[in-house]
């Protein structure tokens, strides 16, 4: 009963990733190649990220929100606006277009820091003998994260990939850039500062990342639009 569980939670965990890849056209390309580079990437970015938070961050003492701390951690997670950047824009990629190519970079992002922050937890603790709901709650965290990550690259192709852009769009496309860079300082405050419990901080996490989704749609349709129309 207990390995059902991991691997529910597992598939919960995982199991969407692996859905976007094959129902989407990123299987029809060469976007393994693409999936694999981005992962390097991703490697290299969170040991730099470890590095500067074992130099920089204080251990603290308590749970406590500590504004300081969190702005530290905030300038630290720019890191990972760095690595998307080069990812997107400095690696090569052959036989797939832009619109895929911010999809399977967003994709294999996210995927990687599930598998390197969620698959450890899962397999010590989802196949415990007492049954918690909070591993199939991290599934659905994970299911957030890749809605938020998928976003991001999508207005990072916006900003860093696509010349032409309307002009009213712009601002628009940094304000859901910086709610998106903003939002892991955004989530530990309502886990620290007003004591939210863990359902409650995944509910938000989910309705969060549809609406940022859902405004980053529209603004990737307007900024498809030739301007002028």
């Amino acid at each position: 009963m207990t390995l059902f569980h991991f691997f529910n939670c597992a598939a919960l965990t995982f199991g969407p990733h692996f859905v976007y890849y094959t129902a989407t056209p990123l299987s029809e390309y060469d976007a393994l190649r693409t999936c694999w580079k981005a992962a390097l990437v991703y490697l290299g970015t969170t040991l730099v990220k470890l590095v500067c938070l074992a130099t920089f961050l204080q251990v603290s003492e308590n749970d406590n929100f500590d504004v300081s701390q969190e702005s530290l951690k905030a300038v630290i997670n720019l890191l990972d606006v760095l690595g998307l950047y080069i990812a997107l824009t400095q690696l090569t990629y052959r036989n797939i277009s832009q619109n895929h190519k911010f999809q399977a970079v967003g994709l294999c992002w996210a995927f990687s820091d599930s598998l390197l922050h969620r698959l450890a937890p899962l397999w010590v603790g989802a196949r415990g003998l007492e049954f918690t709901w909070d591993y199939l709650l991290q599934g659905l965290e994970s299911n957030a994260n890749l809605v938020f990550t998928i976003s991001f690259t999508a207005l990072g192709s916006l900003m860093w990939l696509r010349k032409s852009k309307p002009k009213f769009i712009v601002p628009l496309i940094y304000i859901a850039a910086a709610v998106l860079i903003t939002m892991p300082s955004i989530i530990n405050y309502l886990r620290q500062g007003l004591s939210w419990d863990f359902s409650k901080v995944v509910a938000f996490e989910l309705l969060a990342s549809l609406c940022l989704a859902l405004l980053t749609w529209q603004l990737f349709i307007a900024c498809q639009r030739p301007i002028g129309q």
